[in-house]
Formats: C-alpha cells, sequence, structure tokens
C-alpha cells in the first residue's frame, strides 16, 4: 500500500504584502483608475507619480494578485479580468474617476521615435540649419527626399518637408534624422483601461467627457425642466418667482386692455390712450390733410416695410409667454449657487 504526500506551496511574501496593501488602499479610497504601463518608460512614470503626489497614491501591481485581493472585497472581478492584464498600476484618490482621468491623460512627455513605430501625426522636417556637418550624413537626407543644401559646411533643409503621414512606420533612416535633429516627436501618455467607483466599472473610453458639450447639454436639460416647471406650477421659489411676475404682467395687460383705471395702470391707460390717439390722427391726415393737424404721413412703400418690421415683434409677443433667457438664466444661476 502507498501512501501519497501533498506539499503546501508557500505563498511569497511580496505577494502577501501586495495583496494586503490593495485592500487597505481600495477600502480607503473607494476610487481608482486601472492604467496600462505597456511600452510607458520609467521616467515618464515618475513624472506622473510627482505630479499626483498630493491627490493620488500610484502601486504598480501582479495582475492575478491584485484581481485575487480585490476579491475579497467582493468587487466585479469577473469584469475586471479583462483590464488586469499586461503590466498595470492602480491609481487611487479621493477624486471624481472622470477628474482624475482627465489630469493622467493630459501629463504628456516627449520621447524619439523608434524604428517600427508608427506616426501618431504628420512629420514635418523644418526649414532651416540643422547644426549637422557635410558628409554622410547628406545620403541619409538624399534617401528620405529632404532637400537640403551647405553653407559654411553645415547642412542646412532648403523647405519644410513632410517626410511621414500619420500612420506610417517610422524608417531607421528617419529615427536617425529625428534624433540627430533633436525633434521629440512621440507623445507619452497613460492609457487607461478602467476605472472603478465603489462597485462600479468604467470602461476607459467612456471616461473622456467633453466639457463643454455636457455643460450645454446640462444647461438644456434645465431649460427644458424650468418650462415644464413653469407650465405645470411646480411649488419652487425660482418657478414661483418667475410665475408671479408673469401673472403680473398679463394681470396688467388684461386691466389696460378693459380701461380699469387704477394707481398702477394709469400710467399704461395714458400711453394708450396717446397711442391711439395718434393713430387716429394719421388715419384723419390722410384723408383731410386741410385740417392741419401736422402728422407726418409716411409714404406707402414705407409703410409696406414698416409692417414687415413689425412681424418679428407679433412674432415676438407669442413667443414671450415662454420664460425668457433672463429668468433662465436666473434660474440656472440658482439652481447651482
Amino acid at each position: 500500500m502507498s501512501v501519497v504526500t501533498t506539499k503546501s506551496r508557500k505563498i511569497p511574501s511580496w505577494k502577501l504584502e501586495m495583496a494586503r496593501e490593495i485592500i487597505e488602499l481600495t477600502k480607503r479610497y473607494g476610487v481608482f483608475l486601472v492604467v496600462d504601463l505597456t511600452g510607458v518608460p520609467a521616467k515618464h512614470v515618475q513624472m506622473v507619480r510627482k505630479k499626483l503626489n498630493d491627490i493620488a497614491v500610484m502601486r504598480v501591481v501582479k495582475p492575478k494578485v491584485a484581481l485575487k485581493a480585490l476579491s475579497e472585497l467582493d468587487l466585479p472581478v469577473k469584469e475586471l479580468e479583462t483590464y488586469f492584464t499586461g503590466q498595470i498600476m492602480l491609481v487611487y484618490s479621493h477624486k471624481n474617476p472622470f477628474e482624475l482621468a482627465e489630469i493622467i491623460e493630459n501629463l504628456v512627455t516627449r520621447d524619439y521615435y523608434s524604428p517600427g513605430e508608427v506616426a501618431e501625426t504628420d512629420i514635418v522636417i523644418p526649414e532651416g540649419n540643422t547644426g549637422l556637418p557635410a558628409g554622410p550624413i547628406l545620403s541619409v537626407f538624399g534617401r528620405l527626399k529632404i532637400p537640403t543644401k551647405v553653407q559654411g559646411n553645415v547642412v542646412y533643409v532648403a523647405k519644410d518637408t513632410l517626410v511621414a503621414r500619420k500612420g506610417d512606420v517610422i524608417s531607421p533612416d528617419l529615427a536617425s534624422i529625428l534624433q540627430k535633429l533633436g525633434l521629440t516627436l512621440k507623445e507619452i501618455r497613460m492609457k487607461i483601461k478602467c476605472a472603478v467607483d465603489g462597485k462600479l466599472v468604467i470602461p476607459g473610453d467612456k471616461l473622456k467627457i467633453n466639457r463643454a458639450e455636457y455643460e450645454e447639454s446640462l444647461r438644456q436639460a434645465y431649460i427644458d425642466a424650468f418650462k415644464l416647471a413653469v407650465e405645470i406650477l411646480v411649488p419652487e421659489p425660482v418657478v414661483l418667482n418667475y410665475v408671479i411676475q408673469r401673472a403680473y404682467r398679463e394681470a396688467v395687460t388684461l386691466v389696460v386692455q378693459a380701461g380699469y383705471v387704477t394707481s398702477e395702470t394709469i400710467e399704461h391707460l395714458l400711453r394708450k390712450a396717446v397711442a391711439d390717439a395718434y393713430l387716429v390722427a394719421v388715419e384723419v391726415s390722410k384723408h383731410a390733410p386741410e385740417l392741419g393737424l401736422g402728422i407726418e404721413v409716411k409714404a406707402p412703400a414705407q409703410r409696406v416695410e414698416e409692417k414687415e418690421e413689425e412681424k418679428p415683434v407679433e412674432e415676438k409677443k407669442e413667443k414671450s409667454e415662454e420664460p425668457s433667457e433672463e429668468a433662465l438664466a436666473e434660474g440656472f444661476a440658482a439652481l447651482f449657487g
């Protein structure tokens, strides 16, 4: 009879320490980003770490160890598995994940292109003094079809020259020339795979928002909500203030049209009476100029222009039932303090 013995494998202490720290940081902050470090130079990571020192904690982790640790916190590990691959770093912060992602993606360093890499934008060699002595380098310029001239044994580029378009593969000759000219054209920035806020997982592409469009959408949503609130008389201070003012204006208009005299309507009635009298005088002057009322009657053509000009006023009158821009702006400001 044979006896089979099994030997339990001891977990390395560094893995246990990493898992413990991930659990502790996740409990403390609640929000973290998963950042892809593939191809990111150490100097860029150091720059980002220095910039975020006051607002975030950054930890380079092993994907499997991190997932095991996060499973202890009942997070959606299955959903996170697709993001926890390759070289990754977790960035913890109390900031909103959208704001944190924007900060990180705007931190950029520049480096030289290496042969075989893909151009991120069009590459142009600028006209002017290269600072390079004439010699074998001229043949490299020739192969890249960059027009040159030599002055005082120094190579000059004759004119701005497009040497690669966005998406082109960088050749060894082009990589060499860019380095010799000191053109660090490759932008290095961290790619965010996803964000975790509590138990919510937000894909990296959903973290990019257009602030201007977002603010305009929010403003339009408020305007639509305010108009609806005015129509159904929602008992809110901002709404009631506008509704009361509109009701007062409509009441004054109605009383003036009815000819009812009060201390508040007398001024409006007098203005209306003067306007009506003027219109009557204009009509009388048309048919009885010999009365010498002194009212200037404009030519018919001008009258037509007046009518055309009056149309927008009538349209404006019809639209005046809706909340004005001033009222909406006042309400919008009140909403956000």
